[in-house]
Protein backbone atom coordinates (compact mmCIF):
# COMPACT_ATOMS: atom_id res chain seq x y z
CA UNK A 1 0.00 0.00 0.00
CA UNK A 2 1.37 4.02 -0.49
CA UNK A 3 1.61 5.90 2.42
CA UNK A 4 -1.67 7.29 4.37
CA UNK A 5 -2.44 11.11 2.97
CA UNK A 6 -2.00 12.73 6.58
CA UNK A 7 -4.26 15.83 5.76
CA UNK A 8 -7.40 13.37 4.97
CA UNK A 9 -6.87 11.41 8.65
CA UNK A 10 -4.89 8.43 9.83
CA UNK A 11 -6.31 6.40 7.08
CA UNK A 12 -7.76 6.89 4.27
CA UNK A 13 -11.18 4.67 3.04
CA UNK A 14 -12.43 4.52 -0.56
CA UNK A 15 -15.66 3.61 0.29
CA UNK A 16 -17.10 2.63 -3.50
CA UNK A 17 -15.77 1.35 -6.43
CA UNK A 18 -16.46 -1.26 -9.27
CA UNK A 19 -14.37 -3.85 -10.62
CA UNK A 20 -15.54 -5.79 -13.78
CA UNK A 21 -14.00 -8.64 -16.40
CA UNK A 22 -15.86 -8.26 -19.71
CA UNK A 23 -14.65 -11.94 -20.20
CA UNK A 24 -16.06 -13.37 -17.17
CA UNK A 25 -19.39 -10.83 -18.00
CA UNK A 26 -20.89 -8.18 -19.98
CA UNK A 27 -22.03 -5.29 -18.03
CA UNK A 28 -25.16 -4.42 -19.64
CA UNK A 29 -25.17 -1.23 -18.74
CA UNK A 30 -22.49 0.05 -20.61
CA UNK A 31 -23.92 1.64 -23.78
CA UNK A 32 -23.78 4.20 -26.12
CA UNK A 33 -20.28 6.39 -27.02
CA UNK A 34 -20.54 8.56 -23.72
CA UNK A 35 -19.75 5.50 -21.47
CA UNK A 36 -17.19 3.58 -24.27
CA UNK A 37 -14.19 4.85 -21.89
CA UNK A 38 -15.64 2.18 -19.55
CA UNK A 39 -15.82 -0.61 -22.18
CA UNK A 40 -12.97 -2.85 -21.03
CA UNK A 41 -11.97 -4.80 -17.92
CA UNK A 42 -10.81 -3.13 -14.63
CA UNK A 43 -9.24 -5.12 -12.47
CA UNK A 44 -7.94 -5.33 -8.99
CA UNK A 45 -4.14 -4.62 -10.03
CA UNK A 46 -5.76 -1.46 -12.14
CA UNK A 47 -7.28 -0.65 -8.72
CA UNK A 48 -4.25 -0.27 -6.55
CA UNK A 49 -2.04 1.34 -8.74
CA UNK A 50 -5.04 4.08 -8.42
CA UNK A 51 -4.96 4.01 -4.61
CA UNK A 52 -1.13 3.37 -4.10
CA UNK A 53 -0.61 6.84 -5.59
CA UNK A 54 -3.06 7.81 -3.78
CA UNK A 55 -2.20 6.78 -0.25
CA UNK A 56 -5.37 5.17 -0.25
CA UNK A 57 -5.55 2.23 2.74
CA UNK A 58 -8.37 0.07 1.98
CA UNK A 59 -11.65 -0.23 0.29
CA UNK A 60 -14.98 -1.48 -0.74
CA UNK A 61 -16.08 -3.05 -3.75
CA UNK A 62 -19.52 -2.57 -4.84
CA UNK A 63 -21.44 -4.70 -7.63
CA UNK A 64 -22.78 -3.20 -10.77
CA UNK A 65 -25.16 -6.45 -11.57
CA UNK A 66 -27.87 -7.99 -10.45
CA UNK A 67 -26.49 -11.02 -11.69
CA UNK A 68 -26.23 -13.92 -8.45
CA UNK A 69 -22.37 -15.00 -9.00
CA UNK A 70 -20.87 -11.77 -8.95
CA UNK A 71 -21.16 -11.53 -5.35
CA UNK A 72 -19.35 -15.01 -4.72
CA UNK A 73 -16.28 -13.99 -7.05
CA UNK A 74 -16.28 -10.23 -5.26
CA UNK A 75 -15.66 -12.43 -2.26
CA UNK A 76 -13.13 -14.40 -3.35
CA UNK A 77 -11.06 -10.76 -5.14
CA UNK A 78 -11.45 -9.68 -1.23
CA UNK A 79 -9.82 -12.72 0.13
CA UNK A 80 -7.06 -12.61 -1.83
CA UNK A 81 -6.93 -8.71 -1.66
CA UNK A 82 -4.37 -6.55 0.35
CA UNK A 83 -7.01 -3.69 -0.58
CA UNK A 84 -9.98 -4.30 -0.31
CA UNK A 85 -11.31 -4.75 3.06
CA UNK A 86 -15.28 -4.68 2.01
CA UNK A 87 -17.77 -5.91 -0.06
CA UNK A 88 -21.31 -4.94 -0.77
CA UNK A 89 -23.24 -7.57 -2.82
CA UNK A 90 -26.13 -8.24 -4.88
CA UNK A 91 -29.26 -10.83 -3.68
CA UNK A 92 -32.49 -10.62 -4.67
CA UNK A 93 -34.35 -9.09 -1.60
CA UNK A 94 -37.56 -10.58 -3.24
CA UNK A 95 -36.43 -14.52 -2.87
CA UNK A 96 -38.55 -16.27 0.03
CA UNK A 97 -35.03 -17.66 0.44
CA UNK A 98 -32.88 -14.78 0.99
CA UNK A 99 -32.20 -14.77 4.42
CA UNK A 100 -30.96 -18.79 3.12
CA UNK A 101 -28.82 -17.02 0.46
CA UNK A 102 -27.64 -14.21 2.55
CA UNK A 103 -26.29 -17.17 5.43
CA UNK A 104 -24.90 -18.83 2.47
CA UNK A 105 -23.10 -16.13 0.82
CA UNK A 106 -21.30 -15.44 4.52
CA UNK A 107 -19.94 -19.06 5.00
CA UNK A 108 -18.27 -18.96 1.58
CA UNK A 109 -14.44 -18.38 1.28
CA UNK A 110 -13.72 -14.53 1.45
CA UNK A 111 -17.72 -13.98 3.13
CA UNK A 112 -16.28 -12.20 5.81
CA UNK A 113 -16.32 -9.36 3.48
CA UNK A 114 -19.34 -9.19 2.90
CA UNK A 115 -20.40 -5.94 4.17
CA UNK A 116 -23.82 -5.09 2.52
CA UNK A 117 -25.91 -5.34 -0.12
CA UNK A 118 -27.42 -3.65 -3.15
CA UNK A 119 -29.62 -3.44 -5.52
CA UNK A 120 -30.21 -1.41 -8.88
CA UNK A 121 -33.60 0.11 -7.35
CA UNK A 122 -32.81 3.46 -9.90
CA UNK A 123 -33.94 1.21 -12.20
CA UNK A 124 -36.95 -0.41 -10.97
CA UNK A 125 -40.44 1.62 -12.51
CA UNK A 126 -42.40 1.06 -9.37
CA UNK A 127 -40.86 4.57 -7.38
CA UNK A 128 -42.46 2.65 -4.44
CA UNK A 129 -40.29 -0.62 -5.20
CA UNK A 130 -38.89 -0.37 -1.84
CA UNK A 131 -42.03 -0.47 0.30
CA UNK A 132 -43.00 -3.09 -1.55
CA UNK A 133 -43.57 -6.08 1.37
CA UNK A 134 -41.54 -8.17 -0.43
CA UNK A 135 -38.60 -6.41 -0.61
CA UNK A 136 -39.11 -5.09 3.49
CA UNK A 137 -39.03 -9.02 3.97
CA UNK A 138 -35.73 -8.98 2.03
CA UNK A 139 -34.21 -5.90 3.70
CA UNK A 140 -35.15 -7.24 7.02
CA UNK A 141 -32.93 -10.66 6.05
CA UNK A 142 -30.14 -8.04 5.39
CA UNK A 143 -30.61 -6.69 8.57
CA UNK A 144 -30.77 -9.86 10.67
CA UNK A 145 -27.91 -10.69 8.98
CA UNK A 146 -25.31 -7.92 10.07
CA UNK A 147 -25.26 -6.60 7.06
CA UNK A 148 -25.96 -2.66 6.18
CA UNK A 149 -28.14 -2.21 2.88
CA UNK A 150 -26.71 0.60 -0.11
CA UNK A 151 -29.17 3.07 -1.90
CA UNK A 152 -28.59 3.67 -5.53
CA UNK A 153 -31.72 5.48 -6.10
CA UNK A 154 -32.64 8.78 -8.05
CA UNK A 155 -34.18 11.92 -6.70
CA UNK A 156 -37.93 11.16 -6.69
CA UNK A 157 -37.04 7.90 -5.12
CA UNK A 158 -36.29 9.24 -1.80
CA UNK A 159 -39.25 9.30 -0.13
CA UNK A 160 -39.65 5.96 -0.64
CA UNK A 161 -36.33 5.36 0.76
CA UNK A 162 -37.15 7.29 3.40
CA UNK A 163 -40.46 5.62 4.43
CA UNK A 164 -38.60 2.17 4.46
CA UNK A 165 -35.58 3.56 6.97
CA UNK A 166 -38.47 4.81 8.93
CA UNK A 167 -40.07 1.50 9.07
CA UNK A 168 -36.69 -0.63 9.85
CA UNK A 169 -34.65 1.02 12.28
CA UNK A 170 -32.49 -2.18 12.87
CA UNK A 171 -31.28 -1.61 9.30
CA UNK A 172 -28.33 1.04 8.24
CA UNK A 173 -28.89 2.52 4.89
CA UNK A 174 -26.33 3.64 2.79
CA UNK A 175 -26.91 6.58 0.03
CA UNK A 176 -24.61 5.77 -2.52
CA UNK A 177 -24.12 9.36 -4.46
CA UNK A 178 -26.45 11.41 -2.79
CA UNK A 179 -29.48 9.92 -4.89
CA UNK A 180 -27.90 11.70 -8.28
CA UNK A 181 -28.91 15.26 -7.71
CA UNK A 182 -28.83 17.18 -10.73
CA UNK A 183 -25.52 19.25 -10.97
CA UNK A 184 -25.45 19.50 -14.33
CA UNK A 185 -28.76 21.93 -14.19
CA UNK A 186 -27.86 23.48 -10.92
CA UNK A 187 -31.02 22.88 -9.52
CA UNK A 188 -31.05 21.86 -5.51
CA UNK A 189 -35.09 21.18 -4.90
CA UNK A 190 -36.63 19.06 -4.32
CA UNK A 191 -33.59 16.90 -4.00
CA UNK A 192 -32.09 18.97 -0.46
CA UNK A 193 -35.09 18.65 1.41
CA UNK A 194 -35.81 14.88 0.60
CA UNK A 195 -32.56 14.35 1.29
CA UNK A 196 -33.00 16.15 4.58
CA UNK A 197 -35.39 14.23 5.86
CA UNK A 198 -33.55 11.01 5.09
CA UNK A 199 -30.83 11.85 6.42
CA UNK A 200 -32.77 13.04 9.78
CA UNK A 201 -33.19 9.05 10.54
CA UNK A 202 -30.04 7.78 12.79
CA UNK A 203 -30.14 4.91 10.52
CA UNK A 204 -28.80 6.86 7.48
CA UNK A 205 -25.31 7.11 6.26
CA UNK A 206 -24.75 9.05 3.26
CA UNK A 207 -21.93 8.27 1.04
CA UNK A 208 -19.64 11.88 -0.66
CA UNK A 209 -19.69 10.30 -3.93
CA UNK A 210 -20.40 10.32 -8.04
CA UNK A 211 -21.49 14.11 -7.68
CA UNK A 212 -18.56 15.16 -10.62
CA UNK A 213 -20.55 12.44 -13.12
CA UNK A 214 -23.96 13.62 -12.67
CA UNK A 215 -21.77 17.53 -13.34
CA UNK A 216 -20.98 17.94 -17.09
CA UNK A 217 -17.99 15.43 -17.30
CA UNK A 218 -15.89 18.42 -19.57
CA UNK A 219 -16.28 21.55 -17.84
CA UNK A 220 -17.46 20.75 -13.97
CA UNK A 221 -15.55 22.95 -10.89
CA UNK A 222 -15.69 22.43 -7.51
CA UNK A 223 -17.71 25.25 -7.02
CA UNK A 224 -20.94 23.58 -8.83
CA UNK A 225 -20.47 20.35 -6.70
CA UNK A 226 -20.12 22.17 -3.37
CA UNK A 227 -23.93 23.12 -2.80
CA UNK A 228 -24.83 19.99 -2.88
CA UNK A 229 -21.55 18.21 -0.93
CA UNK A 230 -22.83 20.99 1.78
CA UNK A 231 -25.58 19.99 1.55
CA UNK A 232 -24.46 16.16 2.42
CA UNK A 233 -22.63 17.10 4.95
CA UNK A 234 -25.01 19.73 6.81
CA UNK A 235 -27.70 16.75 6.63
CA UNK A 236 -25.35 13.61 7.63
CA UNK A 237 -22.57 15.29 9.30
CA UNK A 238 -19.14 14.46 9.32
CA UNK A 239 -19.52 11.19 11.34
CA UNK A 240 -22.49 9.58 9.26
CA UNK A 241 -20.39 10.76 5.92
CA UNK A 242 -18.52 8.62 3.50
CA UNK A 243 -15.48 9.17 0.80
CA UNK A 244 -16.08 6.68 -2.28
CA UNK A 245 -14.80 7.24 -5.60
CA UNK A 246 -16.88 5.53 -7.88
CA UNK A 247 -14.07 4.12 -9.77
CA UNK A 248 -13.97 3.70 -12.41
CA UNK A 249 -17.19 5.24 -13.64
CA UNK A 250 -15.49 8.85 -12.16
CA UNK A 251 -12.98 8.79 -14.84
CA UNK A 252 -15.64 9.56 -17.40
CA UNK A 253 -15.08 12.71 -15.62
CA UNK A 254 -11.55 12.89 -13.73
CA UNK A 255 -8.88 10.81 -13.16
CA UNK A 256 -8.87 8.90 -9.58
CA UNK A 257 -6.62 11.58 -7.94
CA UNK A 258 -8.25 14.28 -8.64
CA UNK A 259 -11.60 12.67 -7.27
CA UNK A 260 -10.01 12.28 -4.23
CA UNK A 261 -8.34 15.95 -4.14
CA UNK A 262 -12.04 17.25 -4.84
CA UNK A 263 -13.40 15.23 -1.82
CA UNK A 264 -10.86 17.26 0.07
CA UNK A 265 -11.14 20.63 -1.39
CA UNK A 266 -15.41 20.05 -0.45
CA UNK A 267 -14.04 19.19 3.22
CA UNK A 268 -11.67 21.97 3.85
CA UNK A 269 -13.63 23.47 6.35
CA UNK A 270 -13.74 20.64 8.46
CA UNK A 271 -11.42 19.85 11.45
CA UNK A 272 -9.18 17.19 11.40
CA UNK A 273 -11.29 14.99 13.47
CA UNK A 274 -13.89 15.67 10.99
CA UNK A 275 -12.44 14.88 7.72
CA UNK A 276 -10.75 11.72 9.50
CA UNK A 277 -14.29 10.38 9.63
CA UNK A 278 -15.44 11.43 5.98
CA UNK A 279 -11.88 9.49 5.04
CA UNK A 280 -12.23 6.82 6.92
CA UNK A 281 -13.87 6.33 10.49
CA UNK A 282 -17.29 6.45 8.84
CA UNK A 283 -16.69 3.85 6.95
CA UNK A 284 -14.78 1.88 9.38
CA UNK A 285 -17.62 2.27 11.76
CA UNK A 286 -20.18 1.23 9.07
CA UNK A 287 -18.88 -1.41 7.41
CA UNK A 288 -17.25 -3.28 10.60
CA UNK A 289 -13.51 -3.12 9.01
CA UNK A 290 -11.88 -2.19 11.54
CA UNK A 291 -10.26 -5.60 11.98
CA UNK A 292 -9.58 -6.38 8.29
CA UNK A 293 -7.83 -3.21 8.06
CA UNK A 294 -5.23 -3.77 11.41
CA UNK A 295 -4.42 -6.87 10.12
CA UNK A 296 -3.73 -6.11 6.51
CA UNK A 297 -1.90 -2.93 7.47
CA UNK A 298 -0.30 -4.39 10.49
CA UNK A 299 -2.07 -1.67 12.80
CA UNK A 300 -4.23 -1.96 16.22
CA UNK A 301 -7.59 -2.42 15.51
CA UNK A 302 -9.65 0.62 14.25
CA UNK A 303 -12.92 1.69 15.82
Amino acid sequence: MGPVSAPYGPLVVDAHHHLWDLSVRDQDWITGPALAPLRRTFTERDLGAETAAAGVTATVLVQTVTVADETPEMLATARDSDLIAGVVGWTDLTAPDVADTLAALLALPGGEHLVGIRHQVQSEPDPAWLLRPDVRRGLTAVADAGLAYDLVILPHQLPAATRAAEALPELTFVLDHAAKPPVASGGLEPWAADLRALAALPNTVGKLSGLHTEADWRTWTVRDLRPYADTLLDAFGPSRLMFGSDWPVCTLAASYGRTLATAGELTEALSHAERAAVFGGTAVATYRLGERIAHRAGRPTVT
